[in-house]
């Protein structure tokens, strides 16, 4: 076989060649890496907008809702709103004069007031419980006419005399502001004609059930 001899110039341009070969797969390498980087962060972008929006808590809006208050507020033992006192209760720290106005006058004998007397101008009136209780005495007294007894919760009694007619009798459950009889009269105060004489108790003690009126059962001292 006949050897051939390659031109001087042949060498180079292999060698350029080899060179510029090598440079472009290092190209198309990095550039396929490159690809595969972006495609990575691109994914990893959306499971991370993914996961916060799973993620994202919606608050509901707080909606206050009203307490409704059971404790039972103490009335009057009427409801006409032209009946006043006549007689107050005798009240150890009043004055002289509103002491004197508190005495009643019986049988020779004059007796501090333990309760308050109200009237509308000798009209007769409706008398209604204080309060829910449960009626523990109905009687027919000489000297106090008619008298109901209901007893409350919280160690509370009312008592209602000079009626002069009950609607209720001894075991009767009443609600608050329940007719229990009306107005009328009582030998022991006669000069009051037609009117409500109304007692307290409050613990066993006989207590000025004006301090008493609009105070919650449950806040009573």
């Amino acid at each position: 076989m006949k050897k051939r001899k390659l031109k001087p110039f042949v060498v180079p341009l292999m060698y350029v060649a080899s060179i510029a070969m090598l440079i472009g797969s290092v190209y198309c390498i990095e550039k396929i890496v490159n690809n595969a980087v972006l495609q990575g962060s691109e994914v990893e972008e959306v499971e991370e907008v993914i996961l916060d929006s799973s993620e994202e808590v919606i608050e509901e809006p707080v909606v206050d809702v009203p307490v409704v208050n059971t404790d039972p507020v103490i009335m009057r033992p009427y409801i006409n709103g032209n009946v006043k006192i006549v007689k107050n209760y005798y009240d150890y720290q009043a004055d002289a004069t509103r002491q004197e106005e508190s005495i009643v006058y019986y049988g020779n004998t004059y007796m501090q007031n333990s309760g308050v007397d109200y009237g509308m101008d000798g009209t007769e009136f409706e008398v209604v419980s204080i309060l829910d209780g449960t009626v523990t005495e109905v009687v027919d007294d000489e000297i106090m006419g008619k008298t109901v007894k209901i007893k409350h919760s919280n160690d509370l009694i009312s008592v209602y005399q000079s009626l002069g007619s009950v609607d209720v009798a001894v075991n009767t459950t009443v609600t608050q502001g329940t007719i229990i009889g009306k107005s009328g009269e009582a030998n022991v105060s006669t000069e009051l004609g037609n009117h409500l004489h109304f007692e307290l108790y409050y613990q066993g003690s006989v207590v000025n059930p004006e301090n008493y009126y609009d105070k919650l059962l449950g806040q009573l001292q």
